[in-house]
């Protein structure tokens, strides 16, 4: 049976721990890593759109399953980082990814955006990964070797919105 999911950007005060658990899930990220991604959620919570950082979240049933955070790039007129997109594990392979990243497209689309840009590691647990923004049109655009550690580079994708 398929559940139906709902999309919404407004951000709570509940969200901070729910990205926790989200990304937490995948198995992909670090305990500082799983901070930073609590301390965007809080920022925007304390700081509202002046934080910088825009949030869409996939629920089902009243649960946070994933989400996405964006925001513009400083300096830039039209271009948009996606610094964060995730599903929680036991929602994975539903197709939620792909809907976040649309939902996410059609929001920065309206909000006078074109360009989207998102990195991501070179390691091979990632390879799933890189897979996917290739699937959604994204073009990888640049490989920054042993940019997290060494044998772990950044890779850059972008997509244009036109």
């Amino acid at each position: 049976m398929k559940k139906e999911i709902k999309f919404r950007s407004d951000v709570l005060a509940s969200d901070i721990e729910a990205v926790g658990n989200i990304v937490k899930s995948t198995g992909f990220f670090n305990e500082e890593e799983i901070q930073i991604a609590m301390e965007l959620v809080g920022e925007r919570v304390e700081k509202g759109e002046k934080s910088g950082y825009e949030f869409i979240f996939a629920e089902t049933d009243g649960k946070v399953v994933g989400y996405t955070c964006y925001g513009r790039i400083a300096c830039t007129k039209h271009s948009y980082d996606m610094y964060w997109i995730a599903t929680h594990h036991d929602y994975q392979g539903l197709g939620i990814g792909k809907m976040l990243i649309d939902e996410t497209e059609k929001a920065i689309k309206e909000q006078g955006g074109n360009g989207i840009y998102v990195e991501t590691s070179s390691k091979e647990q990632y390879h799933p990964t890189r897979a996917f923004y290739i699937k959604m049109n994204y073009i990888q655009k640049a490989l920054f070797e042993d940019f997290y550690d060494k044998n772990d580079g950044k890779v850059v994708y972008v997509k244009f919105l036109n």
